[in-house]
């Protein structure tokens, strides 16, 4: 980002209350932290199936480095314009209306961040089960509880640890934004150094020389990739199944597809913003956690990918078990000690992760509020400078949300049960693409409306960098609506379910006093 003409602005006042206390070392590691949870440990193999090489694994994870950082550079012009509780959301009621903030937080308070809290709750509990097997998902309190033909509601012992977490982390994060902030720090830095120790072991000790000869010397040649239907049979006359070894259409599809997993696991750099209000100098700081972090987050994903390259061979990767690649590289080095390493990693990256998502999304209910279209309770601030309510409201929809499950019914009549918020979430990326691409292009949108506007920071490489977000993003949305198509558009249903709830809500309430 560069800077305006103008001298750099002023640490802002104190709004509404809210505690200054994030500085910029506090701020990137809440989007350090908040990034990485455990998609890295995972989605690397999904990827390598559908990419087919080594060098399609490593390409991926750099071309989501790439969109990650333009998007967290060009976002932080508008972080500069406005320094607010609410972040993303003030932003795209700034550039557009309140009804596509208002949209933005709806998709982001029912499933966006809560669903990726409740992912990320009961991935903490599943890998504490491996030191403790009492934690488990078969172990039921109360058994799943049929609600019509598609849906249950039941309490594992697994649900209930992750239901603890939630709760516990809400609880800390009412008492104070230094509070949440130290246990930040605390665990972002442990689960970096966990990660740069896989990167590290990988590299240097494993050093499998036939996985390192197999995979670099043949690093584009395609092996076993899966074949990627399109979505919904009436598309399969104009877009055929393919793979990434058909061509340059193939590898198209599959880079966008892959996108999917590696996109995801690089997300939640936008949270920082959410909690401009608590930032120090949020003018100049929110934008350089923002950059910060995603660079970090960026080169250690390639690192760590490299190193699964230089530990396992590619069919290795392909077929992880539960695809738990982290896992399969460490056990490679100490055997089954090494399963038990990498679940005391992802247990403290959850742990880290789960704590910046409760701390930031709640601020997005505060400010939806403070404009009349959340709950009025919502807009309050307890004695200690934290919307206390909203992080409560928060806790007890992301509970419900582990305790609601889906049903299936096999051919032979047997059910299994899913997770409703891995379905929310899998349905949602379409629409959290859209969102960022409609914040990137507010950068341009702004630009004409408000030209003359205070702008501590203007966006590195203006107008290009935007653009190139917004047009490679739009190619990966195509990709995700034709061969995607039926999670494509139950998210897009979520979102525009919005639209009669946000006209009830503005009809019913008188608009607040948006945050100054």
């Amino acid at each position: 980002m560069s800077t305006s003409a103008q001298p750099a602005a002023p640490v802002v006042a104190s709004e509404h209350g809210f505690v200054r206390a994030i500085g910029l070392f506090d701020g990137t590691m809440i989007v350090v932290g908040s990034m990485i949870g455990s998609g890295i440990f995972i989605v690397s193999a999904d990827i390598s199936r559908l990419t087919g090489s080594p060098g399609g694994l490593l390409l991926t994870w750099v071309l989501t480095g790439v969109l990650t950082v333009a998007a967290a550079l060009s976002s932080g012009e508008l972080s500069g314009m406005f320094p607010r509780a609410g972040g993303q959301y003030v932003y795209l009621r700034e550039a557009y209306s309140p009804l596509w903030g208002f949209l933005y937080g709806w998709t982001l308070f029912l499933v966006i961040q809560t669903g990726t809290i409740a992912a990320v709750a009961v991935g903490f509990a599943r890998y504490l089960g491996i030191f403790f097997p009492a934690v488990s998902p078969n172990s039921f309190i109360v058994a799943p509880i049929a609600l019509g033909s598609r849906y249950a509601i039941s309490l594992s012992v697994q649900q209930l640890v992750g239901i603890i977490l939630v709760l516990f982390l809400t609880f800390l994060n009412t008492l104070g934004v230094r509070l949440g902030k130290w246990i930040q720090n605390i665990f972002t830095s442990a689960k970096t150094l966990a990660l740069l120790g896989v990167i590290f072991l990988g590299v240097f000790v494993a050093h499998n020389h036939a996985a390192i000869t197999d995979n670099f010397s043949h690093l584009w040649t395609v092996r076993n990739p899966v074949l990627i239907a399109p979505g919904a049979n009436f598309l399969t006359r104009m877009f055929p199944t393919t793979t990434a070894a058909s061509g340059v259409f193939g590898l198209f599809v599959a880079f966008g597809v892959a996108q999917v997993g590696s996109l995801f696991s690089s997300d939640a750099w936008n949270n920082i913003g959410f909690t401009a209000a608590e930032v120090k100098n949020p003018k100049r700081d929110v934008a350089l956690a923002m950059a910060f972090g995603t660079v970090i987050v960026t080169v250690l994903y390639f690192l760590a990918n490299i190193a699964y390259l230089c530990a396992l061979p590619l069919a290795q990767i392909q077929n992880a078990p539960d695809d738990r690649v982290a896992t399969a590289a460490l056990q490679a080095i100490f055997g089954p000690v090494g399963a038990l390493i990498m679940a005391g990693a992802i247990i403290v990256s959850t742990f880290g992760c789960n704590n910046g998502l409760i701390l930031a999304g709640a601020r997005v209910s505060y400010a939806m509020a403070h404009d009349g279209l959340f709950f009025k309770a919502t807009g309050k601030l307890n004695s200690r400078g934290v919307p206390a309510i909203a992080l409560g409201f928060q806790g007890i929809w992301i509970s419900l949300l582990i305790l609601m499950r889906t049903r299936h019914v096999s051919a032979s009549g047997a059910v299994t049960y899913g997770n409703l918020y891995s379905d929310l979430l899998d349905y949602v990326v379409f629409s959290a693409i859209i969102f960022y691409i409609l914040t990137v292009a507010g950068v341009m949108v702004l630009r004409a409306k408000r030209p003359n506007a205070d702008r501590p920071y203007r966006t590195f490489l203006y107008p290009m960098l935007p653009l190139f977000y917004i047009l490679a993003a739009s190619a990966i949305l195509c990709v995700l609506l034709f061969y995607r198509t039926q999670t494509a558009w139950p998210g897009l249903v979520i979102v525009l379910l919005g639209v009669p709830v946000y006209w009830l809500w503005s009809k019913r309430s008188k608009p607040g006093i948006p945050a100054p």
